[in-house]
């Protein structure tokens, strides 16, 4: 799961060093550093090739298929109109979600080789684990915590964003939840967080709320009707014994609209970094 961050990382760092005096040294370096961290990472599994084998089997459960239940990414959303795991091959699938995964994280890293910086790399971390959530094989539905981290760290920059996601990224977990009985302590951590976001004399970065200007406030309440309507409609109503899955399918494709949602607007934030804003302009002006 530590993949989610590597990207961010890398590109991170892969500017900072191309900025240096020296570049060519500060990436040898660099890369000196990764694969000796790489090696003594392994070094307990290198004794044989079954141990290696085993350890990349468990690292990578590519005989579970590329989704299991009901999780809100691509694969599973889609699979509703396209049966992947009927229509290709295990190998197949595995190079499609690779190719996926590397395009969805690129915009992220080239943003941040070209020019690094600390909120840039804020929202790389972002980025890039929402596209191993979104399009990597064989994700659970507890690895949306893994993009809810820095999402968190930016929780004061972008407000409407994280709470908007952290929402999502409930509901997305819900039907799992249930199952593991933990309904009460769901729903009083729910409240628990709305509670202190929404708090009186929080004091957060005033900055347009781009993706609640693009959605609209209608959309908005339209949205959040819906949200609280499938917590209901799950605890108290039986599915149709045709579609006994039928509930899960709507949070899943409903959640991952939203994911999608989040993705782009927080891509297209990182790219718009260094621009100056309105009143940085008016300030410069006068």
């Amino acid at each position: 799961m530590s993949a989610y961050f590597a990207p961010a990382f890398f590109s991170h760092l892969l500017g900072k060093c191309l900025r240096r005096k020296h570049p060519l040294l500060e990436v040898s370096k660099l890369g000196f550093y990764v694969l000796g961290t790489f090696a003594a990472v392994w070094w307990p599994y290198l004794y044989s090739k079954d141990s290696i084998l085993e350890v990349l089997s468990r690292l990578a459960p590519f005989e579970r298929g590329i989704f299991e239940d009901y999780v809100a990414n691509f694969w599973c959303a889609s699979s509703i109109i396209f049966k992947w795991k009927r229509l290709f091959r295990s190998e197949s699938l595995r190079i499609l979600s690779l190719t996926a995964t590397v395009i969805t994280c690129l915009p992220s890293m080239i943003q941040q080789i070209k020019s690094p910086s600390n909120r840039g790399f804020l929202y790389g971390l972002l980025n890039c684990s929402f596209a191993f959530y979104l399009f990597s094989f064989q994700v659970h539905e507890k690895s949306i915590l893994l993009p809810l981290l820095p999402a968190s760290l930016l929780a004061m920059e972008e407000p409407f964003i994280f709470k908007w996601f952290m929402q999502f990224a409930m509901l997305s977990m819900f039907p799992l939840i249930c199952r593991d009985g933990l309904v009460v302590p769901y729903f009083a951590l729910l409240a628990l967080f709305i509670l202190i976001f929404d708090a009186p004399g929080q004091q957060r970065v005033k900055e347009g709320n781009y993706l609640y200007n693009y959605l609209g406030a209608t959309t908005v309440r339209l949205v959040l009707f819906c949200y609280f309507i499938l917590h209901i409609v799950y605890l108290t109503m039986n599915p149709p014994e045709k579609y006994p899955f039928l509930f899960e399918a709507i949070i899943m494709n409903v959640c991952f609209s939203q994911f999608v949602l989040v993705t782009l607007g927080c891509n297209i934030k990182q790219w718009v970094l260094n621009k100056p804003t309105k009143l940085e302009v008016d300030k410069k002006f006068i």
